[in-house]
């Protein structure tokens, strides 16, 4: 985020209390489930809810089995659990129907919710999930994570065959599923890990043979080998935890608003900000909050919002597209002062 004049905008070295203020409700907007090791509580349960990849990858080899082998080697002391709760051929309505059984039970603390797939492969045969059904699912089973006090990781779905993105042919069906689970996590503020746009990323420059599978999938949909390290990679990640190989750059903007700015037009520069990882490709990552800070040390900085890059490159793309200039022109006469504040995951 960048505006064009300077009074509003500190990109260099922030001072001693800007610092500060940007800790103070870093600490709080940002999901702590994304945040320092330390963010996780020890002893905190992690559940991974979700289909057949999910079941598959709670199996010897699998994604989830080698999330739990990383914290045990790296993590030891925080002692977490790890909790594997995917069925093979389901949807966003049939984690609708056990979210009480097969999660709440376990009074997770996180809650990382991988679906999609089914909901558009079995279109194919009348089957599949309709765009408003999957829409509203994935809203309430939001809802009902959060209300029984945990943090939700919403993930897009990953892929259907591993030829170049629009070459598959469920690829443009996929694409607007994936755009609303971005939409859904963007309206209800939870951590979005865009693994739609990750596998893109990776299999644009490590599938040069244009195969349909065999790069990170054994079908194009379920996980080979490699495919249950990358995603364990990325839910590693996602958690906070993952190591120097997988490093993110985290893109943390602050707002003071005007006082004469209505309640209205801030939630119009929330909604517009949040649509943004659906306009700009480059974006892994997304949330956003209200400071709920109890040390008074805001400054007057309200709202925060986290972007996620997975490098430099991402963030140069970023800044000046159209869409992000546009989100510029609508929130700059609004704001008193913008605080900006990048740094890397990792080591």
């Amino acid at each position: 985020m960048s505006l064009p004049c300077p009074a509003l905008v500190r990109e260099t070295v922030p001072s001693v209390l800007s610092i500060a203020a940007v800790l103070a409700v870093v600490a709080l907007v940002v999901n702590p489930s994304l945040a320092a090791d330390g963010a996780l509580n020890k002893g905190d349960r992690i559940v991974f809810l979700g289909d057949s990849i999910t079941q598959a990858g709670d199996r010897p080899g699998g994604y989830i089995q080698v999330v739990r082998e990383v914290l045990k080697a790296r993590h030891a002391k925080l002692e977490l659990e790890v909790i594997g709760a995917g069925i093979s051929g389901h949807k966003v309505p049939d984690l609708e129907k056990r979210l009480d059984r097969d999660v709440l039970a376990h009074k997770p603390q996180v809650v990382v919710i991988y679906i999609g797939i089914n909901d558009v492969w079995h279109s194919q045969n009348g089957k599949g999930t309709s765009k408003e059904d999957y829409e509203a699912g994935l809203g309430r089973l939001i809802e009902r994570i959060e209300t029984a006090g945990a943090r939700v990781v919403l993930c897009t779905p990953s892929v259907i065959g591993e030829k170049p993105a629009g070459t598959n042919s469920l690829d443009k069906m996929l694409s607007e599923y994936a755009g609303i689970s971005r939409g859904v996590a963007a309206e209800t503020g939870v951590q979005l890990l865009d693994l739609n746009r990750e596998f893109r990323d990776y299999l644009g420059r490590h599938n040069p043979l244009e195969a349909a599978n065999g790069v990170l999938t054994s079908d194009g949909v379920h996980l080979n080998a490699a495919g249950n390290r990358f995603v364990a990679a990325r839910m590693l990640e996602a958690l906070g935890l993952g190591g120097s190989g997988s490093r993110r750059l985290r893109h943390v903007v602050l707002f003071k608003f005007k006082p004469e700015v209505t309640g209205a037009k801030v939630q119009e520069v929330v909604r517009a900000f949040a649509r943004l990882p659906q306009r700009i490709d480059v974006i892994v990552g997304f949330e956003h909050g209200i400071d709920v800070s109890v040390e008074n040390k805001q400054k007057g900085f309200t709202h925060g919002f986290v972007v996620t890059f997975r490098d430099e490159p991402g963030r140069d793309t970023y800044l000046p597209h159209p869409a992000h200039q546009e989100f510029v022109k609508l929130v700059g006469p609004r704001v008193a002062d913008v605080l900006v504040f990048d740094y890397w995951t990792g080591k």
